[in-house]
């Protein structure tokens, strides 16, 4: 059974890393926050009491699943939305913009040069950008595998989906990446 220290240890070692995923996935500073808060809120309360080594696992089926919500509301609330605007004289006074993302953060790797810090930091948006671009489920795939390090079996259970799934959404976007950067000529 995990500890409040543990629980609390666990969670603030993730934290940033689910942020990130999230961001990927709505591509919304605000929602992303709220998703990921609500995933731990929901580990904590439902899962607390489980062996530590199950947490990883059971966190990220969590967040997935309230990342699958938050479309859910949103497609229920955007329909709703249109069906009263469409009795409403205007709707101009908007000023949201769904487009709003947050600028990559460099991680713990610091180069020792300005310009091989702005090179750093201009490659993580070029590969940020190219991993928002690459459909859900293979977005999904690629950050459990080689973000979260997760094996297959992990990914796939936390996925919902067979082995044999995860390697065909993971090489997939490989595939997509890698033709993304060398069209851009950037090799790795």
């Amino acid at each position: 059974m995990a500890s409040q220290r543990e629980l609390s240890d666990f969670l603030t070692a993730i934290e940033r890393r689910a942020f990130k995923q999230a961001m990927f996935a709505v591509r919304n500073e605000e929602s992303a926050l709220d998703i990921v808060q609500d995933a731990m809120m929901k580990l904590a309360e439902k899962y607390g009491d489980h062996p530590s080594t199950e947490l990883p696992m059971l966190f990220q089926r969590i967040l997935q699943n309230t990342i699958r919500d938050y479309y859910r509301r949103s497609k229920v609330r955007s329909l709703w939305t249109t069906l009263f605007s469409s009795l409403s004289s205007h709707s101009d006074d908007e000023d949201y913009d769904p487009l709003e993302t947050v600028s990559g953060e460099s991680g713990s790797y610091s180069p020792q040069t300005p310009d091989g810090q702005l090179q750093q930091t201009q490659l993580l948006a070029i590969i940020e950008k190219e991993i928002e671009s690459l459909p859900a489920r293979q977005r999904e795939a690629f950050l459990l595998r080689y973000w979260e390090d997760m094996d297959v079996a992990e990914t796939a259970s936390a996925m919902g989906c067979s082995e044999g799934s995860v390697k065909t959404h993971c090489s997939r976007a490989n595939h997509s990446l890698a033709a993304a950067l060398k069209a851009k000529g950037i090799t790795l």
